[in-house]
């Protein structure tokens, strides 16, 4: 009788064991990743992100889920991968970094919370009422990435005082371009100086981007932020060092990779920024109280050994300002 009863306790037990799991498992929150990109090469971005979640107690795999969602540079995928992140009524959806992606989520729901991080003004982009007070579901960090232009457009111009002709490779899908491209005509035009545009969507549109500014003499480049042009970076750089043009990019990895300049907030730091709003949003917290986040600390790496192979003599007073010198 004893044997019989304790094999119906084991045997209800085991029964009840993956309810119990399962309740468990829907209990975990789910927070939907969104990007343009791919995750090749953000292996270091990611784990920054968990680290924000981290900040808050959420450790992805324990007491909170991550589902990714790559567009693969698409930019047509991003709206049906947003549309099944809702579906799936994720808790809240993260874009880092991915000022489209972001604009799809927005674009997707109107009551899932959003934490972006987005290159632009979010008050521009629609995202938000204002810094202060988003007055929706969403908010963020706002690095004005696209913003920055006339200042990277300044640096290269000390680095190059007799060039006359400066290239600008941009993606024409990107959100921020028709802005950034005019500005950098505005703060070309201050210190007598011309700007080109060359489009590209693809690693081939760039080789013959980097043709067509070599044909026209540019004597340096200036890279708009875009996903795209992240992923293929070392692309972009081999291709400076190789037709001998001088280029200014958006972060530190550009630097550290042989482009000549960068200028820019810290790439990590959105995405652990974004990644500590979404823990907040998780515990609580509503997107329209949030205000948005402004990236404060910029960094200008200058990599003295690319200077070396394009023959150009940095001018004192611009090492000086480097926050980091490579040399």
């Amino acid at each position: 009788m004893k044997r019989r009863a304790f094999i119906r306790l084991v045997g209800g037990a085991a029964a009840a064991w993956p309810l119990t799991a399962g309740a468990q498992q829907l209990n975990v929150p789910l927070v939907g990743f969104l990007h343009l990109g791919s995750p090749q090469a953000r292996t270091q971005r990611l784990a920054a992100f968990r680290q924000g979640l981290a900040d808050n107690g959420y450790i992805d795999g324990h007491n909170v889920a991550i589902e990714y969602r790559w567009a693969e540079e698409q930019y047509e995928r991003l709206p049906g991968l947003a549309a099944d992140l809702v579906q799936r009524q994720v808790a809240v959806i993260a874009t880092p970094l991915s000022t489209p992606a972001a604009l799809a989520a927005k674009a997707a729901t109107s009551t899932i919370p959003i934490a972006f991080g987005v290159t632009d003004d979010p008050v521009k982009l629609g995202l938000v009422a204002s810094m202060n007070r988003p007055g929706g579901n969403a908010t963020g960090v706002s690095n004005f990435g696209g913003g920055l232009g006339p200042k990277r457009l300044g640096l290269l111009h000390e680095a190059l005082p007799q060039s006359s002709l400066i290239a600008v490779l941009r993606h024409p899908n990107s959100p921020i371009a028709e802005s950034a491209v005019a500005e950098l005509r505005t703060a070309a035009a201050a210190v007598g100086k011309t700007i080109e545009v060359f489009n590209a969507r693809s690693s081939e549109e760039i080789d013959q981007a980097f043709a067509g500014l070599v044909q026209r003499k540019a004597g340096g480049l200036i890279v708009v932020p875009d996903t795209v042009f992240t992923t293929r970076l070392i692309q972009i750089i081999t291709q400076s060092a190789r037709h001998a043009v001088p280029a200014v990019f958006q972060d530190r990895e550009w630097a550290q990779a042989g482009g000549l300049m960068s200028y820019g907030a810290n790439a990590f730091d959105i995405y652990r920024q974004v990644g500590v709003y979404a823990g907040r949003i998780l515990k609580g917290a509503q997107p329209a109280n949030l205000p948005v986040e402004q990236a404060t600390k910029f960094e200008f790496i200058l990599n003295l050994q690319t200077a070396k192979i394009f023959g150009m003599e940095i001018p004192p007073t611009l090492s000086a300002r480097a926050d980091e010198v490579i040399e």
